[in-house]
């Protein structure tokens, strides 16, 4: 989980400045009242792990 990128879904509300940005998971998950929560690098605060979109890898 750690070193992954990941952007935001449509799930929860994100900004305009934050929609489309791919961000690096900095954390393990960990429960925040029954849901799953990872830190981001470059943001404050938690983020929820459903909120989120692993970005494939590239194809050479």
């Amino acid at each position: 989980m750690i070193g992954e990128k990941v952007t935001m879904n449509d799930r929860y509300y994100a900004s305009d400045k934050n929609k489309g940005r791919v961000w690096i998971v900095r954390s393990e998950p960990w429960d925040v009242c029954g849901t799953e929560c990872v830190l981001l690098e470059g943001y404050s605060g938690g983020c929820a792990l459903d909120g989120l979109t692993k970005v494939e890898k590239e194809q050479a």
